[in-house]
């Protein structure tokens, strides 16, 4: 409050501690309960005004009298109304009140029309400084009334003003959420472009090799990793790259597996499937031939 009145004794002080535990969280409750209401009320009014729109515009047909509450949930089942709109709408009504309130303090008060706003303002924000106090004279023309007035005034304008607290407040985070991702976008780009000009002089592509020299794993036999495209031992390797690695390695262990079983070295044929990677029976033959048709894409790109 604005601190006009306080407890002196210390059992005063020792009830205010305990009653203003529950006191301000009923406040803070009841407070929450009314931006609830609130915003479903305008969450109503707000979607019955668009369904109004949409049927002036022929985009939802007119509902008949015994299926209306049926057409009306069907047709805009998913709609929310927009958080800016429900903001402009409390800032318009803590104006109204801030306004009629004003219009009441000022020649009830004796204060100008400036100082009754912003009475009002700090009042209805539970700011409280003290400089400017109602109900501080004696005597009042109609006291009741006035007193009346001022309580409601107060206690609909802390409404307003706090549920446009927390509206301006999710306004806020979705312009900070914004923000960070323009940065994050910007930083990635940033980002990328390194990584691009890191990858192109880290970067192993097997396939690239193979294409330079000419070389076929069922011609050779053997790939030389320690003298062509060795990496540094500070240098990273991507996934991708260890995966077609590991596959041209398991290709050539299958091929000596297969010459060691036999006895000796298969001679690559064209024409039939028999090209050193076939043979054997179950899951490993499955497993060859596919080897042999993917090194087969290999040599004939």
């Amino acid at each position: 409050g604005f601190g006009m009145t306080t407890p002196a004794t210390v059992a005063g002080k020792v009830f205010l501690i305990f009653y203003g535990l529950l006191g301000c969280a009923g406040t803070i409750l009841f407070f929450n309960l009314f931006l609830e209401r609130i915003i479903t009320l305008l969450a109503l009014i707000m979607k019955a005004c668009y369904e109004r729109q949409l049927r002036k515009s022929g985009l939802v047909p007119p509902s008949t009298r015994r299926g209306s509450a049926i057409s009306e949930v069907d047709s805009l089942a998913g709609w929310k109304p927009s958080v800016y709109y429900v903001m402009m709408i409390l800032g318009i009504a803590a104006i109204i009140l801030s306004c009629s309130a004003s219009a009441m303090y000022t020649p009830v008060e004796g204060w100008n029309y400036i100082d009754s706003l912003y009475f009002c303002f700090v009042t209805f924000s539970t700011i409280g400084f003290g400089d400017l106090v109602s109900s501080q004279n004696a005597v009042y023309e109609n006291q009741g009334w006035y007193r009346f007035g001022n309580f409601m005034f107060i206690l609909m304008g802390v409404c307003c003003i706090y549920s446009l607290f927390n509206v301006i407040s999710i306004v806020i985070k979705q312009v900070l959420n914004w923000l960070l991702k323009k940065l994050e976008c910007r930083c990635c780009m940033k980002f990328k472009k390194t990584s691009a000009r890191l990858g192109r002089r880290n970067a192993i592509t097997p396939r690239s090799r193979f294409r330079r020299n000419h070389i076929s794993v069922e011609r050779d036999g053997h790939y030389d990793s320690d003298t062509e495209g060795r990496r540094l031992s500070g240098e990273m390797i991507s996934m991708r790259d260890l995966t077609a690695s590991n596959k041209v390695s398991l290709a050539i262990l299958q091929k000596q597996l297969s010459e060691t079983a036999n006895g000796y070295p298969r001679t690559a044929c064209i024409n039939t499937r028999q090209n050193g990677f076939s043979g054997g029976v179950g899951a490993l033959a499955i497993m060859n031939n596919r080897l042999a048709e993917t090194s087969g894409t290999r040599k004939n790109r």
